[in-house]
């Protein structure tokens, strides 16, 4: 199994704490593996197996504990006798009403208690509302670039990013790397399983082939601005009928589902949020290779969508910025303040160095500043702004 350390700290870093434990994140995405590794990481140091129960409400045998009552009674019938009692739910969404359910163990102090869910939905309703303040979430992504070359061995990087790319971030691709058309057919079967059973069938959309013209068309336009209405007459265009409202509904529906993670608008000088023209990206390339073929290969928004992942999983909130007239590709910001980014996947000519350093020559706060490009060119200064390659920042 391919360590997942960052997740794992995280994890161990939350141990015994008065919280419940929730991994979110797309389905196939590693949050069984991780829940795995986990439970091994406990009975290595000393956790008895009597103290650990987990369900996994994907597995059929596991059926009748979808029911919120029977899973109650079980849990309780199973608690270790002596010491901590360690829980682990797997895909909780399945069950119905187990906000409850899960509300009645955190009151149980000899539990400590994990969840994964596929779904954002699961924060979204009455477990949020019941939870206020008594839980953590760790969003869970695919392997990153760093991650990926750790699992498959050291080599050049150009190569290995390509490989990264086309041969997907799921973890389970991995098993038939060399094989294109067995990837293709695996995340076809991911495609399908997150399609039908976290967007058809949740939000019960009745028109699943207007659906996946949208992915498409989202996918086709990963780190453009896009607006509700922009989609809808794009899409109206091509004779696709669909109104405003439910390119919304379907918007959300994906980014529930962590197909796409939306990156809204900041304005730079004002320090103000803006409501429109937001971008989106899509949670693996893989998947957009197998929706648009090669003719979706657009290497400068594919190299920005890798980085828009890659600042999630450091912790950062990224938005798009404004300044002026000019956008900068990214705004990360934590509890240290603000890095701007832009990304190209060539500086080499003037004229290009001058359009990216542009956006952020205007920025008068003294944050850090970096172009990131495929370049394989030493780092460069240019007034303060770096410029970094970005095979060498992604595995930092």
């Amino acid at each position: 199994m391919i360590q997942r350390e960052e997740y794992m700290n995280r994890l161990i870093g939350y141990r015994d704490k008065d919280v419940i434990k929730i991994v979110t994140g797309i389905r196939r995405c590693g949050k069984s593996t991780l829940l795995a590794l986990y439970q091994q990481h406990l009975l290595d140091d000393g956790v008895a197996p009597e103290n650990i129960l987990s369900v996994n409400f994907e597995d059929y045998d596991n059926r009748r504990l979808c029911d919120s009552e029977a899973l109650h009674d079980f849990v309780i019938s199973h608690m270790a006798a002596k010491g901590k009692t360690y829980v682990f739910f797997d895909e909780i969404q399945n069950v119905p009403e187990f906000q409850r359910v899960v509300d009645s163990f955190y009151l149980r102090k000899n539990l400590d208690l994990y969840l994964t869910g596929s779904n954002a939905w699961l924060l979204s309703g009455d477990l949020a509302t019941l939870l206020s303040g008594r839980y953590v979430e760790i969003e869970m992504l695919p392997l990153s670039f760093k991650e990926y070359v750790s699992a498959v061995g050291a080599g050049n990087l150009s190569r290995q990013y390509i490989d990264y790319l086309e041969n997907s971030s799921f973890p389970g691709a991995l098993e038939f790397a060399g094989n294109q058309k067995n990837i293709l057919g695996y995340l076809q079967g991911v495609y399908d399983s997150v399609v039908l059973k976290d967007v058809v069938g949740r939000y019960k959309i009745a028109d699943s082939l207007m659906l996946e013209s949208l992915i498409r068309f989202a996918f086709d336009n990963i780190g453009s601005q896009l607006s509700t209405k922009s989609i809808s007459n794009a899409m109206n265009a091509d004779n696709r009928k669909i109104d405003t409202k439910t390119v919304e509904r379907y918007l959300r529906a994906l980014t529930d589902s962590y197909i796409l993670y939306p990156a809204k608008r900041f304005q730079i000088k004002g320090k103000q949020f803006l409501k429109t023209l937001e971008k989106y990206y899509a949670v693996d390339v893989g998947l957009r290779y197998l929706l648009l073929g090669k003719r979706g290969t657009d290497t400068g928004h594919v190299l920005e969508n890798v980085v828009y992942l890659e600042l999630l999983r450091r912790g950062y909130q990224v938005y798009t910025g404004k300044v002026d007239a000019l956008e900068v590709d990214f705004v990360a910001m934590d509890q240290t303040g603000h890095t701007y980014f832009q990304v190209a996947a060539t500086v080499r000519e003037p004229e290009t160095l001058e359009r990216e350093l542009a956006p952020l020559r205007k920025i008068s706060d003294h944050y850090p500043k970096y172009i990131l490009t495929l370049d394989e060119d030493p780092e460069a200064d240019y007034e303060g702004i770096r410029r970094l390659r970005v095979l060498d920042w992604l595995i930092s």
